[in-house]
């Protein structure tokens, strides 16, 4: 019974030494191993063994991680205060920098993605900040990039949610827009009546070219004014149609 137990005790150790030894890692993992405390190599996917006590395994995972950046106050150029919240999505490209050259790499990228927010949006105005979000999107994910660049991570994409104004300043931007477009419209007019005018312009020349023209004219408005329902009409006798009368009239003399 004793050499039962003597025997039976070595080959439960080996079992768990061995099973312990065993790691499965998926597809989107890697093992970041190191022996005795250095770095030895990145093992995956699959099945891999690490020797306890002498090696240690650091799990890193390959897929895109999607991350909400806090809302940030920021301070536009034109100095008006904004609450502004992004989100980025970023992935591990290689696990051995993202373990060995930096502590807890995604609060790093977190961080670093909160300050670098504000600073891009601190210069800029708010008009930019809300017209042109594609272009800063494009701003924060190059600085992104190339700053994490060192730890292994890649900044695919950046995009900012919300830009949240005071009730004070959408009142302001309300009464510059509808100033904005009474603007339009009054030039829209203006530009209709010079282009009417012209048009005016060039019709008063042709009919001064011809006499006859205007005399035809005369004649077709009164002709419009007695198609109307009314009971008395006043209407101004031009001397240009008094002219060949009176002519007459002095050839006759």
């Amino acid at each position: 019974m004793f050499d039962m137990y003597f025997w039976l005790t070595p080959i439960v150790i080996l079992v768990l030494i061995v099973a312990n030894a065993i790691k499965v890692l998926r597809e989107y993992e890697r093992g970041v191993i190191f022996t005795l405390g250095r770095f030895y190599k990145v093992k995956g996917p699959g099945i891999i063994i690490v020797i306890p006590m002498i090696q240690q395994m650091v799990r890193v995972d390959l897929r895109t991680i999607v991350m909400d950046v806090p809302t940030q106050d920021v301070i536009s150029f034109d100095n008006v205060s904004v609450k502004v919240n992004a989100v980025i999505y970023y992935r591990v490209v290689d696990p051995q920098k993202a373990i060995i050259n930096v502590e807890r790499f995604m609060d790093a990228t977190s961080q670093l993605a909160q300050t670098t927010l504000r600073s891009v949006l601190g210069k800029h105005e708010l008009d930019e900040v809300l017209a042109e979000r594609d272009k800063l999107n494009e701003d924060i994910q190059k600085i992104l990039d190339s700053q994490t660049d060192a730890w292994g991570v890649k900044v695919a994409n950046v995009e900012i949610k919300h830009v949240d104004l005071d009730e004070s300043m959408i009142r302001a931007i309300a009464r510059q827009a509808e100033a904005e477009r009474q603007r339009r419209a009054k030039v829209i007019h203006a530009d209709g009546e010079q282009q009417a005018a012209k048009k005016l312009v060039e019709a008063a020349t042709e009919l001064a070219e011809a006499p006859g023209a205007m005399q035809l004219r005369y004649m077709q408005t009164l002709t419009e004014i007695g198609g109307e329902q009314n009971s008395t009409i006043v209407f101004p006798l031009p001397m240009d149609l008094l002219e060949p009368l009176m002519a007459k009239i002095k050839d006759g003399k």
